[in-house]
């Protein structure tokens, strides 16, 4: 047995190594430049933890995901594998300590941001660590048409003279060909060597349907398939009322989306992964790490802003490799209104500077300072104090981060203001008579010395931890105080974590990456084009539309998309259903479930033979979503 494949068995539990993981492992044991393209769940970290594990000294992965580098930290811990991430946030003195560790304590990974990389004092540090393979996660960042593009990651081909015998292992789950190209230009890779897993799928079944309700489809399909999927919505709204309509349906369903407390991320998460709920209803910001082997079904409610993206999320379908479905579903008004709700949304210098300039007044922060202060913000609240569209400023702000001006991440967090109403003498008196609240109001008392006079910024963690009970408990006794008009407090919910990763100079900070914006905004609205034309597209196969995408040709259609199916379909279908479907609609307009309900079909057969109808032109849908016939 191969020590690759022991250390795999010892630390990771597995038998064997996926496709192509061997390989690129072999290749960076020779010190080989090496760039792997491995598209979602074809295990990419293994390729640089295994070897990193089998070498002296530590690995260095540079990746741009606060959240999965916090994630792969945990992970690696829980095998007693000593790891640390440098994430935002952490004072100079605690790094130093960090990097003290990484240089004498033994540690085999040190995780850090692009961004870091451009502070000298860091690099200086990083020079004198034995580090034994250079790793660059979402390599697809390093090239401006890449989807997240970030200029940080133009740095890293730096590190080269430094560690010019190290190799160096580019990791990207989608990347068309020019972006490959680009990466490996960028990074001054040497003849490296390259692995690219195919795109294609041969278990999804891409499936795209034209509809009117989409809510009544998801419920035919989740009846059908009634194992664990995933719903993907755009806004945090949707994910409520879309898991709630299930529930009314009689699903067993939940939600997850960026503005939940960990807490609440965390419970939500593994009751689906438990398989008690059999759906969960998310936005963009579910996915990270998760990696379900017996996921259906994944259906996107909406159009997606690229496919890169969808491919990633509708690849979170079938991992074990039974068949499996990546639902889109769109109404006839999506494509219509898609170029204005998704080119208008995105922000240009103007509304950019804007935006920046508001969000450092907002914090206070003065010209030429705020360098590494961090602050909590509620976007809603943000851009209704100053009129900004909502989604306009979440692009504006994750363009900024890109940037890596600011560092953003969504993180809840409940900011409570705390007074006492009545004097001390009577809060002890109460506490005397209500000996179960006791321990927590004197910790308060010690702990808030202050609170008597005005409102005080309170953490309830804080004091639950010093009075040995839970957040809860501190939680039901304020509400009983407050009943009684012992305390008054005020909480303010927060959704997004910022801190400041350069001093504030306003136009120079942002003229610098206007062009940045330029380039990205122009990618975007391309990128828009190929998701409308991958949705409206009805005479080609939807997986070799996709393989396309990324370059890759397929001799054969699927078989089993929607296309394929539509295919045989209409090879095989009754004339007569055709006909049918225009008598009944000569006689009044109807919706395809009224047509459902009016004539002796299967019902797949009916919505093939009205999709065909209106290709024919022979029928057409009007604005209340009922069908009519064409004079």
């Amino acid at each position: 047995m191969s020590e690759a494949l022991q250390i795999l068995q010892k630390y990771w539990k597995h038998d064997s190594f996926r496709s192509l993981q061997q390989e690129i492992i072999d290749s960076v044991l020779s010190d080989q430049d090496t760039f792997a393209l491995m598209p979602t769940g074809g295990g990419k970290s293994i390729c640089f933890q295994v070897p990193a594990m089998m070498k002296d000294g530590i690995c260095l992965v540079i990746s741009p995901l606060v959240a999965l580098m916090k994630d792969q930290v945990a992970n690696l811990q829980k095998r007693n594998i000593k790891a640390i991430a440098l994430t935002g946030g952490i004072r100079s003195e605690e790094m130093i300590d960090l990097l003290d560790n990484c240089q004498f304590g033994n540690y085999k990974f040190l995780y850090l941001s692009p961004e870091r990389l451009q502070s000298d004092w860091i690099l200086e540090r990083i020079k004198n660590l034995p580090i034994n393979l250079i790793t660059i996660d979402e390599a697809h960042c390093v090239s401006q048409w890449g989807h997240d593009f970030r200029p940080a990651y133009l740095k890293i081909s730096h590190l080269k003279s430094h560690f010019p015998k190290i190799p160096f292992l580019a990791l990207t789950a989608t990347a068309t060909s020019r972006v490959k190209e680009d990466v490996i230009s960028q990074l001054g890779l040497e003849r490296p060597h390259l692995f690219q897993k195919s795109f294609a799928r041969k278990n999804i079944a891409y499936m795209v349907f034209e509809v009117e309700d989409k809510l009544h489809r998801v419920e035919q399909i989740l009846r059908k398939n009634p194992q664990s999927s995933i719903i993907y919505v755009r806004n945090r709204k949707s994910c409520i009322e879309i898991s709630s309509q299930l529930q009314n349906l009689g699903f067993k369903a939940t939600y997850y989306h960026g503005g939940l407390s960990t807490k609440v991320k965390e419970k939500n998460m593994q009751l689906w992964m438990q398989d008690q709920e059999q759906v969960i209803v998310a936005t963009n910001a579910f996915g990270m790490g998760i990696d379900k082997a017996t996921v259906k079904t994944v259906i996107h409610l909406q159009l997606p802003d690229n496919i890169e993206n969808y491919y990633q999320e509708a690849g979170r379908a079938g991992r074990n490799e039974e068949k499996a479905f990546a639902v889109l579903l769109h109404s006839p008004s999506d494509s219509i209104q898609a170029e204005n709700q998704f080119l208008n949304i995105l922000p240009d210098t103007k509304f950019l500077k804007e935006m920046y300039i508001k969000l450092c007044n907002h914090f206070r922060i003065a010209y030429g300072e705020g360098i590494d202060e961090q602050f909590y913000l509620n976007t809603n609240n943000f851009c209704s104090k100053y009129n900004f569209p909502i989604l306009k400023t979440y692009n504006a702000l994750q363009f900024l981060d890109r940037q890596g001006i600011i560092t953003l991440s969504q993180e809840f967090s409940e900011k409570l203001n705390l007074q006492f109403l009545i004097p001390s003498k009577e809060v002890i008196r109460y506490s005397s008579l209500n000996p179960t609240a006791a321990e927590i109001i004197l910790v308060i008392m010690r702990t808030y010395p202050g609170i008597y006079e005005m409102p005080t910024a309170f953490n309830i963690s804080l004091v639950a931890k010093k009075s040995n009970q839970t957040e809860d408990q501190v939680n039901d006794v304020l509400l009983k105080l407050k009943e009684k008009n012992i305390v008054d407090y005020h909480s303010k919910n927060n959704d997004t974590k910022i801190i400041f990763n350069e001093i504030r100079e306003d136009d120079r900070t942002i003229n610098r990456v206007a062009k940045y914006l330029e380039n990205q905004n122009q990618l975007k609205a391309a990128q828009l084009k190929s998701v409308l034309s991958y949705v409206s597209d009805k005479t080609h196969c939807k997986s070799k539309i996709i393989l396309d995408y990324f370059g890759e040709k397929a001799t054969e259609d699927c078989g089993i998309c929607s296309y394929c199916i539509s295919s045989k379909k209409k090879k095989l279908k009754k004339p007569t259903i055709n006909l049918d479907i225009l008598n009944i609609l000569a006689k009044e307009d109807l919706t395809s479930r009224e047509i459902q309900n009016k004539i002796n079909h299967k019902q797949d057969d009916i919505l093939f033979a009205i999709q065909e109808l209106l290709e024919n032109e022979s029928i057409s849908v009007k604005t209340n979503n009922k069908y009519t016939v064409k004079k």
